[in-house]
């Protein structure tokens, strides 16, 4: 898809036509709302009738703006937005043990300091995401046939790691933010002409799909877990091509989900085990993607 400079068109083009309807006397006519161009009237796009034109702006808005900057292939990462780097983990611990000092009757801050423990634990995710931006940015520098560009949720924990590997590296990198109840502003590490913001959660996990080559999912909740599973049943029910998946840290996931439970129970086959694989290191999962594409890596 490209665009046709608007210098080769006969006709105005919608922002000169924009620009002249402000152009003249201010009557009760020209105030009325009814009278404004309907691109230009917000309260109109809001409008309950009109969600379906706002699914195809959402749709069309980060396509037409990846296109224009040349994003070809990417690597999905997903991971937890609570999972910190070791000095953040540590501190918000700290915090939560002097609470407790503070507050020794009161139970839900001992719950805190071993949830902050937890947290503390799966630090080292950080530095192997951050670790992973890096060497998938750094390698596709090395070599003119790489297009891949590493692609996350846009917010902070582990999807500001990748995003921040990436940075670091000097690429391109893309963030997909949602539209939250509480506040989730883009991380600093996602160039900016890449930093999109979405109010379909539907549109922009086809987003993360559309120019995936791989996808690398590290411990996380809900979210992450809702993007993981929506892949897999794309790649089960063949609704996309196959592309590596990649679990990151095997203890983790196989914790959180009993897939052979799932497969003894009939519920799935023994194929679908295939559809991914569990990583323990940065290194070993952009080797896995390289290798998955032959040195080819990227359409």
């Amino acid at each position: 898809m490209t665009s046709t400079p608007s210098s080769f068109y006969r006709f105005p083009s919608a922002k000169d036509d924009a620009e002249s309807s402000s152009v003249g006397p201010a009557t009760p006519q020209t105030l009325s709302s009814s009278y404004k161009l309907s691109y230009t009237d917000i309260d109109f796009l809001m409008r309950d009738e009109l969600r379906p034109v706002r699914l195809q702006l959402e749709l069309m808005k980060p396509e037409i703006l990846q296109q224009e900057h040349g994003i070809k292939a990417t690597v999905v990462v997903f991971g937890g937005s609570r999972i910190m780097e070791d000095k953040s983990a540590s501190k918000k611990l700290a915090e939560a043990e002097k609470k407790v000092e503070e507050n020794p009757e009161d139970p839900s801050y001992r719950q805190q300091v071993q949830i902050a423990r937890r947290l503390l634990a799966k630090a080292h995710y950080y530095e192997e995401a951050r670790k992973l931006g890096a060497i998938l940015s750094t390698r596709c520098h090395a070599t003119s046939s790489c297009k891949l560009v590493v692609i996350t949720g846009g917010g902070p924990g582990l999807m500001e790691a990748a995003n921040r590997g990436a940075h670091d590296a000097g690429a391109k990198t893309i963030g997909l933010n949602i539209v939250l109840p509480h506040e989730q502003n883009p991380n600093p590490y996602i160039t900016p002409e890449l930093s999109f913001q979405f109010h379909y959660f539907s549109i922009r996990k086809m987003h993360f799909l559309m120019r995936s080559q791989a996808l690398v999912a590290f411990p996380g909740g809900y979210g992450t877990l809702d993007e993981l599973f929506e892949t897999l049943t794309l790649i089960q029910t063949k609704k996309i091509k196959p592309l590596p998946v990649l679990l990151f840290g095997k203890d983790f996931w196989q914790k959180l989900i009993n897939f052979d439970f799932l497969v003894e129970e009939g519920v799935i086959s023994p194929g679908d085990l295939d559809i991914f694989h569990f990583v323990e290191s940065a290194e070993e999962a952009a080797d896995i993607i390289f290798d998955h594409f032959n040195g080819q890596e990227g359409p």
